[in-house]
């Protein structure tokens, strides 16, 4: 188990790695020159000249990614000229490892930038995740032990239902209704952990509720169709052949081995909705990292872009490492060499 958990951990150091050159070259590598967003609608040639010689832009592509990438492990200074550092080094910006790069429009360092608004992302994320875990699975359990009646049909429609709408739909539904209509629950605002548990919680509910009821939908319905699968085979039908209760047969057998395609697909999700959930946090004006890509998006902010990007692989490239070590808990049947 440890050298396939080292194995899976180099190759996600490799695809990060050629996930972030790829990204490298296709943001720094377009028609448009990236020194003229740099400083707003007031740029005069010679401040772009600036810009550009002070963000390394007037380098080769691949020169300024060895750069980049030298950053991340040894910090940098922006800009990084040593004539520079000596005449006006009030000028300097440094940049400490783990450098992602320098945003001068937001007058940042991109790890920095990332790292305040990180938080938000994670938690509205990781509160969705087991919103739609608990119900989509319980969910999906109920309509399979109850195939064919009423509550199956029921759970499945509804959950067609909460399927078709979109995200921004569903988001603006709850928010001008059950917050400001109805006053059902307070309007969200998010408030970090570390100043109020009770406060963080509340502000999270809409929003988190808005990502999850699409993949509660989902997972009803994905959790529906294993569970049946499952107990179909011989084993099962063995077991209850044998007079074991029902109860245990579907905790200790049905379960766990329905659960293995499901960690799949959660990890997947997961691991995409970490990277940011830009619907969600633009209708509810939640400052992660989904409304700071849309902004780096609409100013043009490429080293911004860039982090995000690389920010995004990192937690997609996890939860599928997370997964693949998981497998073996869930299902004893998976051996890895």
């Amino acid at each position: 188990m440890f050298a396939f958990i080292v194995r899976r951990v180099l190759v996600g150091f490799i695809m990060l790695f050629v996930m972030s050159l790829v990204t490298y070259l296709l943001f720094f590598s377009m028609p448009t020159d990236p020194a003229r967003f740099t400083c707003g609608k007031n740029c005069t040639p010679e401040l772009v000249e600036q810009n550009r010689k002070a963000l390394g832009y007037d380098k080769p592509v691949l020169v300024q990614y060895g750069e980049f990438v030298k950053g991340i492990f040894t910090g940098r200074n922006y800009p990084d000229d040593p004539a520079v550092a000596k005449t006006a080094p009030q000028t300097v910006v440094h940049c400490p490892a783990p450098c992602l790069g320098y945003s001068p429009l937001m007058s940042q360092n991109v790890t920095s930038l990332l790292a305040s608004k990180l938080p938000v992302t994670v938690s509205l994320a990781l509160f969705a995740f087991l919103m739609w875990m608990v119900l989509g699975i319980s969910g999906g359990v109920v309509a399979a032990l109850n195939k064919g009646r009423f509550l199956d049909r029921a759970l499945v429609g509804t959950s067609l239902v909460f399927y078709a709408f979109p995200t921004f739909f569903i988001g603006l539904w709850l928010y001008i209704y059950v917050a400001i209509k109805w006053q059902l629950v307070p309007v969200p605002v998010y408030t970090p952990l570390t100043q109020s548990p009770s406060a963080w919680l509340a502000g999270l509910f809409l929003p988190s509720l808005t990502l999850a009821l699409i993949f509660i939908a989902s997972y009803v319905r994905i959790t529906r169709a294993f569970v049946l699968e499952t107990m179909g085979e011989d084993y099962l039908r063995t077991a209850q052949a044998k007079g074991l209760p029902r109860s245990k047969i579907l905790r200790k057998h049905t379960m766990r081995a329905s659960l293995t395609p499901i960690a799949t697909v959660a990890g997947i999700d997961l691991g995409v909705l970490l990277a940011g959930a830009i619907i969600t946090e633009t209708v509810f004006n939640y400052d992660g990292l989904g409304k700071l890509t849309v902004q780096a998006s609409t100013t043009f902010d490429l080293p911004t872009l860039v982090g995000i990007v690389i920010v995004a692989a990192f937690f997609i490239i996890t939860s599928n490492i997370i997964v693949d070590v998981l497998y073996a808990y869930i299902d004893p049947r998976v051996k890895y060499a």
